[in-house]
């Protein structure tokens, strides 16, 4: 889920209109390095709830990147088939989304698990774009929802630095978004009316920043702006309808 929402936008509209044949044959030219890895890093976000202001993750990082298989601290994706440049992967993902009333007083007698994902992605990469789409369903029994993500990217190497705006739609069912984001009528109270979430479909807009010049491994720095539906907008929980996101992580191989 969910600051820099003008730098997010002017991203994904500028650095398209940068390229140069040079550049795209240097991004078709490079081979990313394989191995165990780690690491460390740090997620914030700016969240929509009332009275809670940014949730924030950290990650020390253990991972491995090989031809199928690729883990990085807890996301897990494995290459079932490739064809060309498509390729069908098996995913695994964390959802940090919990919450209890420690961290705003509109949770008093409310608590939501964080869980797990699994489910299946499909990539396509044409010159420097990339087309990624996964479809995941919750596996730990918490919201038993579903979320089915669509994301464009386009990639830009400046030496030794990669530069990547995106843009991306995500869909979630009825039950992923009433878990979260819904009020059950045990646990309304006077200030916070019983609320049924429906499924939601959702916005974002990004750029990731990637460079191996820091303490002899990858820094890669993400930022993005969300845009949320208004059956998460019109919860009594929350007083947003977007929000930001960013995270900084430093890797190297073993």
């Amino acid at each position: 889920m969910p600051v820099l929402r003008t730098l997010s936008l002017l991203a994904v509209c500028s650095f398209p209109l940068l390229s140069t044949a040079a550049i795209a044959q240097q991004n078709r030219n490079f081979e990313p390095p394989q191995g165990f890895l780690y690491g460390v890093g740090v997620g914030v976000n700016q969240e929509i709830y009332q009275g809670y202001k940014r949730r924030v993750i950290p990650l020390p990082l253990l991972g491995y990147r090989g031809e199928k298989l690729s883990v990085y601290g807890p996301f897990v994706s494995y290459e079932l088939a490739k064809a060309n440049e498509v390729s069908l992967m098996a995913k695994l993902s964390p959802r940090f989304a919990g919450y209890d009333d420690s961290d705003s007083d509109v949770f008093i007698g409310m608590k939501r698990k964080s869980s797990l994902d699994a489910g299946i992605g499909l990539q396509y990469k044409l010159d420097n774009w990339t087309l990624d789409t996964e479809a995941l369903t919750d596996v730990l029994g918490n919201s038993n929802g579903q979320e089915v993500k669509l994301k464009f990217s386009y990639s830009l190497r400046y030496g030794p630095l990669q530069l990547s705006p995106e843009v991306g739609v995500s869909y979630s069912s009825s039950k992923l978004v009433n878990y979260y984001y819904g009020v059950r009528m045990d646990e309304a109270t006077s200030s916070r009316s019983p609320y049924r979430a429906g499924s939601a479909v959702n916005y974002h807009t990004g750029m990731v920043l990637s460079t191996p010049i820091f303490f002899g491994g990858m820094t890669r720095l993400g930022l993005q702006y969300h845009w949320f539906d208004n059956s998460i907008a019109d919860s009594p929980l929350t007083d947003r309808d977007s929000g930001a996101s960013a995270f900084l992580a430093w890797s190297k191989f073993f």
